[in-house]
């Protein structure tokens, strides 16, 4: 099985081909294409490439599939004894992406 970890918004998701994630909001119109050039890890059939921070000439393809918006998360703020009460709530601009091939050496 080969598999990627990639590093994006911060965080890092392991994807493998023809994957489906939710990453934060990317700056790409829907149905275009375009790669990750932050691979942090390739594994193919147990060889493990483990980049320092990269791994070089390692590359993810992927296209968006669309934009949309997280669930709402609702944060509250309470002090006991001094009627201070706030709620407030949050929605995370996302985008579906689907992951279409793993590249091993890109040329440049």
């Amino acid at each position: 099985m080969e598999y990627a970890v990639i590093k994006t918004g911060g965080k890092q998701y392991k994807v493998s081909k023809d994957q489906i994630i939710e990453v934060e909001r990317l700056p790409f119109k829907e149905g275009e294409n375009f790669s990750f050039e932050g691979v942090l890890l390739h594994v193919t059939d147990g060889a493990v490439k483990l980049g320092k921070p990269r791994v070089a000439g390692a590359a993810v393809k992927a296209a968006v599939v669309k934009h949309f918006k997280g669930d709402k998360l609702r944060i509250s703020k309470f002090k006991a004894k001094s009627k201070y009460r706030r709620v407030t709530g949050h929605r995370q601009y996302l985008t579906r992406i689907r992951i279409l091939d793993i590249l091993t050496s890109v040329k440049n």
